[in-house]
C-alpha cells in the first residue's frame, strides 16, 4: 500500500471512531454511583429547617413513574422516602409503566390523582412517554435520570449519578417552559412527542443494526463496529422542505431534527439548537466517501451550522419524503422503517423541573465534599 493508501485509511479509522462514539453517545450506560455511607447517613438526619425548600406548611402530593425493570429501584424507593419526609412532602405516589406504555397513562393517572409534579424515573422512553401527556398543561415533570443516555437530563443540567438531588430538583427546582416536538412517519399518521432529537437514515441504521450481544460485550465500541461498515453506504435521494418553503431534492446519509443538541461527553451534535427558542434546528448529512465524512466530523467539531457535506436549517417543521424507506430513531429509540417523516415544534409547550441556581451551587459543593461528579 502506498502512502496515500495509509493516509486514507488512517482517515477512515479515525472518522469511523468519531462518528460511532457520536452515534454510541445517545445510547452507552451512563453508570449510576450508588450512595456512599456517609452520604446516606447524611441524607438520613437532614433537617428541614433552614432551607428555602422546606417553608411548607402542609404536605403536598408527587408521582414518581417508573420503569420497573430497572435494577436501582430499591435505591431509589428508599432516598425518595427520606428526602420526600425531610422536604415536607406526602409519600410519593409509586407507579410502575408497562412494556405496552412506557408512561403516558400512568402521567394521566398521576394528574387525576391530584399530582403537583409528575416525575419520570428511568431513560429517555419514559422521559418522552410522560412528556407526551404532560405537553399542552401546566403540571410540571421532575426527571430522575435512570437511563442510557438521559438525554433531556444532560441538555437541562439535572445530575446524573444522584437520586437525592434529582428529587429536590423535582420538588423545589425552577420551572422552565421549553419547546415540545413532534414526529409522525405518515401523512395520516399517530403524533408522537419527543424532547431531544429525531432522525432518519445513517444514524438510526447504526442503532438498529447493533445488536444486544455486541453492546453487552463492548460497549459502545459496537456502535463503532457498526458504524464501520455502513459508513460508505449509498445516499439515498430525499425530497425535503422546511415550513412553507419550495421542497429540495437532495442525496443523503442522515437527517436529524433536535429540540437540543447535546450528547454525551458534553458533544453537541447540533451546533446551536436551543430548547427553548420555539424552533427545530434540522441537521442534514450529505457524505459520499471516507474524506467527505472527515468533512462532517470536522464541522460538527468545529459547531459549524453551514459546513460543504452537513448543515443546520433552523425551522418550524420539516418534512422529508424519500426514494426508499429509511430507518428512524427518536430520542435513541428506533422506530422502524419508512418514506415519510414530519417533524415541527410545539413553542413553550411542556414545563420541566430544572435546577434553581441556588441548588447549582450547593449540588457542587456537595459533589467536592464527597469527591463525586456528573
Amino acid at each position: 500500500m502506498n502512502l496515500t493508501g495509509w493516509i486514507v485509511l488512517a482517515v477512515a479509522v479515525v472518522v469511523a471512531l468519531v462518528v460511532g462514539y457520536l452515534v454510541g453517545a445517545a445510547r452507552t450506560r451512563s453508570t449510576l454511583n450508588q450512595l456512599q455511607e456517609p452520604e446516606q447517613a447524611a441524607l438520613e438526619t437532614t433537617s428541614a429547617a433552614g432551607s428555602s425548600e422546606t417553608t411548607a406548611q402542609s404536605q403536598r402530593r408527587a408521582a414518581i413513574i417508573y420503569n420497573p425493570t430497572k435494577s436501582e429501584m430499591d435505591t431509589l424507593k428508599s432516598v425518595a422516602a427520606t428526602v420526600f419526609r425531610n422536604e415536607g412532602w406526602d409519600e410519593p405516589l409509586f407507579i410502575e409503566t408497562t412494556k405496552d406504555d412506557p408512561g403516558t397513562s400512568m402521567a394521566h393517572e398521576a394528574r387525576e390523582k391530584g399530582a403537583e409534579v409528575v416525575i419520570a424515573a428511568g431513560g429517555d422512553g419514559t422521559v418522552r412517554a410522560i412528556a407526551q401527556a404532560l405537553a399542552g398543561t401546566e403540571v410540571p415533570m421532575g426527571i430522575i435520570p435512570m437511563g442510557t443516555g438521559n438525554l433531556l437530563a444532560r441538555n437541562l443540567a439535572v445530575p446524573l449519578n444522584r437520586f437525592e438531588w434529582a428529587i429536590r430538583i423535582a420538588l423545589w427546582g425552577q420551572d422552565r417552559v421549553i419547546d415540545a416536538a413532534h414526529l409522525r412517519t405518515s401523512p395520516d399518521g399517530d403524533d408522537t412527542v419527543f424532547t431531544v432529537m429525531a432522525g432518519i437514515g445513517y444514524d438510526a441504521t447504526v442503532m438498529s443494526n447493533t445488536s444486544e450481544n455486541a453492546k453487552a460485550r463492548i460497549g459502545w465500541l459496537a456502535y463503532v463496529r457498526q458504524g464501520w461498515r455502513q459508513l460508505l453506504g449509498k445516499p439515498t435521494e430525499v425530497r425535503i422542505q422546511f415550513d412553507d418553503g419550495e421542497e429540495e431534492t437532495r442525496k443523503i446519509r442522515s437527517i436529524l431534527g433536535g429540540n437540543c443538541g447535546k450528547v454525551q461527553g458534553g458533544i453537541e451534535l447540533i451546533p446551536g439548537a436551543v430548547i427553548d427558542d420555539g424552533y427545530l434546528d434540522v441537521l442534514t448529512v450529505t457524505p459520499r466517501n471516507v474524506a467527505e465524512w472527515a468533512s462532517v466530523v470536522t464541522s460538527i467539531a468545529g459547531r459549524s451550522r453551514k459546513g460543504v457535506h452537513a448543515d443546520v436549517t433552523k425551522c418550524r417543521s420539516v418534512t422529508v419524503r424519500a426514494e426508499k424507506k429509511l430507518d428512524v430513531q427518536v430520542d435513541g429509540d428506533v422506530l422502524g422503517e419508512t418514506d415519510f417523516l414530519e417533524l415541527s415544534v410545539q413553542p413553550n409547550a411542556l414545563k420541566v423541573r430544572t435546577p434553581s441556581p441556588e441548588q447549582e451551587r450547593r449540588i457542587r459543593l456537595d459533589a467536592l465534599s464527597l469527591g463525586i461528579g456528573r
